[in-house]
């Protein structure tokens, strides 16, 4: 295993499931220092070299506090990959409430937003930094429009920032991750039985996902993780401004 991060500080959202528990690992195997951040309490199973915090980061001075706490606790601010996001509900646009629509981009686009605007100023002031938004080629799907239009927001933001600070020693790119398999989720994003109905949607999206990818087949949690580190290390170090679709072919 090599050491690319080794002594850099990473702040990772999401972090107690799935892809973020992922990259967590990864990062730690790879000489890194962590700051792990979820809203759940299981941020703190994740190794005891972590520093996890628990916040709600579709606040902004939630977010404001952890990147206050990772650098008072570490010193400074390397990379950070913002991982928060994923569909709440499954169903055609029209099937939607406001309510559900508001939830939906609050999910997967503020927390985004309010941990850059936090940990740019220090990014910035140190001269270096790698920021990876994770996305998601959802933006071109069915039954996930709110999400979608969500994580065409993370793409759009990922392009904003990096022509801000190309040229100020800070990268900002983004993953666009297809479907993913990974272990069933130990807290849902849902927790609303599903009508015989809302399961149909759903296993339209799962149909039309797999139907995209030119292999035919959901990605791994590894592969996710690959491409997102790849991005945060020194060997993207010519790379910004970039969503990378990472689902086997569609490129969302």
């Amino acid at each position: 295993m090599s050491m690319r991060f080794n002594n850099k500080v990473a702040l990772v959202t999401g972090a107690a499931q799935g892809i973020g528990r992922g990259v967590v690992e990864r990062l730690l195997l790879e000489g890194a220092k962590v700051v792990a951040v979820d809203r759940s309490e299981l941020v703190h199973e994740l190794p005891a070299q972590v520093f996890a915090l628990t916040a709600d980061l579709e606040r902004y001075v939630d977010c404001q506090r952890v990147v206050s706490q990772a650098i008072e606790h570490f010193g400074r601010l390397d990379i950070l990959i913002n991982n928060v996001g994923g569909t709440i509900w499954a169903k055609p646009f029209e099937h939607y409430l406001p309510d559900e629509i508001e939830a939906e981009v609050r999910r997967s686009l503020f927390p985004t937003l309010w941990c850059c605007h936090n940990a740019l100023p220090h990014m910035l002031a140190q001269g270096s930094g790698a920021i990876v938004n994770v996305s998601s080629i959802a933006t071109r799907g069915v039954n996930r429009a709110p999400y979608g239009a969500a994580k065409g927001g993370i793409n759009a933001l990922t392009a904003c920032l990096a022509f801000e600070t190309g040229g100020r020693g800070v990268r900002v790119n983004a993953t666009a991750p297809g479907g993913t398999d990974a272990p069933p989720r130990r807290i849902p994003r849902n927790t609303a039985v599903l009508t015989e109905q809302e399961q149909h949607w759903y296993a339209q999206i799962v149909e039309q996902t797999k139907d995209s990818s030119l292999m035919k087949r959901y990605g791994t949690i590894d592969e996710q993780v690959g491409a997102i580190l790849f991005l945060a290390s020194d060997e993207a170090s010519y790379i910004t401004g970039v969503t990378l679709p990472v689902g086997g072919g569609d490129l969302g």
